[in-house]
Formats: structure tokens, C-alpha cells, sequence
């Protein structure tokens, strides 16, 4: 099984994304977050609702999962914010040691 993710979450406006995207990659909880612009039909309080909001499409390891989880939380205005994972089964190794080594933290051997 893959040690690399792909969360995602969605947040209310642009500047509340870039704020959690620059906070997770300047603290090496990921090597990578895209912003991108959506509209999310959901459920909310037994009323279904529409909003344009922006998706982070978070990379990760599962190492780092639980950092990313408490970043987010921290600085999310939601009261139940989006935060979901999937393990990534491949991809270009490459581009999988680059994410291990942009998370890595100073004290992990061999980095």
C-alpha cells in the first residue's frame, strides 16, 4: 500500500484557500496544494445547499495526515470542514520521492 494521499478540501473563498495552502506548504505538511473553483451541492442542517467555493487538492503522506488535518481545522472558518483522503496506488516515482522529500521533516535520516 501507497504511504502517499491526496486530501482534499473545500473552503469558502479564495483567500481562506490560499491561507491554508501557503500554511501546509511552508510547514511541510505537503509537498503540493492546487486551488481550484467549484460549486458544491451538499446537505447542511436538513436544508440542501448551493455555493461556489475552491477545492485544495492536498499532496501528502500518510506520515503527515494527521498535521494536515489539525493545520486545516486550525484555520478553516467551517464548522465542519471537508477533510478527506485518498491513498494513492501509483503514480511516476519520481514525482512520489519529490512529495516524500518536500515533507520531510529536517530530523528524518537520509533527507
Amino acid at each position: 500500500m501507497s504511504d502517499h494521499l491526496l486530501m482534499s478540501c473545500a473552503t469558502g473563498s479564495r483567500a481562506t484557500a490560499e491561507t491554508i495552502a501557503t500554511a501546509l506548504v511552508a510547514g511541510r505538511f505537503a509537498a503540493c496544494v492546487q486551488i481550484v473553483p467549484i460549486e458544491s451541492i451538499y446537505r447542511w442542517q436538513g436544508a440542501v445547499q448551493r455555493e461556489a467555493e475552491h477545492l485544495l487538492q492536498i499532496k501528502t503522506t500518510a506520515a503527515r495526515a494527521d498535521e494536515v488535518e489539525r493545520c486545516i481545522k486550525a484555520l478553516h472558518p467551517y464548522e465542519l470542514p471537508e477533510i478527506t483522503s485518498i491513498t494513492l496506488r501509483g503514480g511516476s516515482a519520481e514525482y512520489l520521492a519529490w512529495i516524500d522529500e518536500a515533507v520531510a521533516t529536517e530530523s528524518t535520516p537520509g533527507r
